[in-house]
């Protein structure tokens, strides 16, 4: 089927600007609430059919050009018994942090069909009913990496950094093990019938420029590399990464997500030509009236001005808060306004 979000992934001729919310699928959802329960997010995962619900629910709601898969980034950690949990209201938890050479034996290689199962099952179930593409996704090896050192969300990722550059070969082994990791997962996803993947490394903008080369984009790439040979367009997404778009060009994405913090207009000088851009409204400006936000979305389309190369999207995920209604009214101002014009 014809798909704009797929078009404007690979920079290809398409009439509409595609686009999906990230955390479409989520507490902002009176229906998320209702099927999702109480506990871990990891309990709805490990139920094909509450995950595939979910997965389908902002389609239905919103008309998105794409589903994203319901799951998490620490599930392939989870599932290969590093201890990992994910509480309400905090995040990842992990019982007994990576400290040492000695917890590399804890990382052994994912299995997906054993391990993840599970997912798989989600993907099949959810292919079945789309008529858009779904897309996979895993966590970056050094967002992942520093959720297992600092064994729960940190601001500063002090232990990570530490360890990043008190021992770098430990490090990179941490790395390299998680990059095989991810994608393992992404190829078993789109095997599966994912049309795409993004990879998250929603944390990546704690580094500079120069520590994200060296410790970082070398893993990164080899996510890419892997799963480039898969056929599907790969999204690069992180927060915060303004001074760090062209570094993660590098790494051999067909997509850099960008946050609100930078202009598309600016990021495309930032990317080589030929990458695609998805991004960038705040979420926090969809709290306010409709009219400001109608006029932050069309602020966003104009900055773009018609590149064929761009998915609208937040500049991170769709917030609890947020009146599930104005996201509706989004995508119909997209669709209605957004202009492309030809490559």
């Amino acid at each position: 089927m014809p798909s704009p979000f797929l078009a404007a992934a690979r920079g290809e001729p398409h009439d509409t600007v595609p686009v999906w919310f990230m955390r479409q699928a989520g507490r902002s959802l009176p229906e998320y609430r209702a099927i999702r329960g109480e506990g871990s997010i990891l309990d709805a995962i490990h139920q094909p059919e509450v995950a595939a619900e979910i997965t389908l629910q902002p389609v239905r709601r919103y008309g998105v050009d794409a589903a994203i898969l319901f799951s998490d980034i620490v599930v392939p950690v989870a599932a290969i018994g590093f201890g990992v949990d994910v509480a309400p209201g905090t995040g990842p938890v992990v019982e007994t942090p990576f400290s040492s050479a000695a917890d590399l034996d804890r990382l052994r290689p994912l299995e997906p069909e054993a391990d993840t199962g599970y997912v798989l099952d989600t993907v099949r179930a959810v292919v079945g009913e789309l008529d858009v593409p779904l897309i996979g996704f895993a966590g970056a090896p050094f967002t992942v990496a520093s959720y297992l050192i600092e064994g729960r969300p940190s601001r500063t990722y002090g232990k990570t950094k530490a360890l990043m550059l008190g021992d770098p070969v430990l490090f990179g082994e941490l790395l390299d093990r998680l990059a095989h990791m991810a994608a393992d997962s992404i190829t078993s996803q789109v095997q599966a019938g994912a049309s795409a993947f993004q990879l998250f490394d929603s944390w990546a903008g704690a580094l500079s420029p120069a520590h994200y080369e060296r410790f970082v984009l070398p893993h990164s790439r080899t996510v890419f590399e892997r799963c480039g040979e898969l056929g599907v367009p790969g999204i690069h997404f992180g927060v915060n990464t303004g001074e760090l778009l062209g570094s993660m060009a590098a790494a051999g994405p067909d997509v850099v997500g960008v946050d609100w913090r930078t202009p598309l207009s600016m990021a495309r000088g930032r990317v080589p030509e030929g990458i695609a851009l998805q991004g960038n409204l705040d979420p926090a400006a969809c709290l306010a009236p409709w009219p400001a936000v109608e006029a932050e979305v069309r602020a966003v389309l104009a900055d773009n001005a018609g590149h064929p190369g761009h998915i609208f999207n937040l500049g991170h995920g769709v917030t609890p808060d947020l009146d599930p209604g104005v996201l509706e009214q989004v995508v119909d101002l997209v669709h209605a306004e957004g202009e492309v014009r030809s490559p």
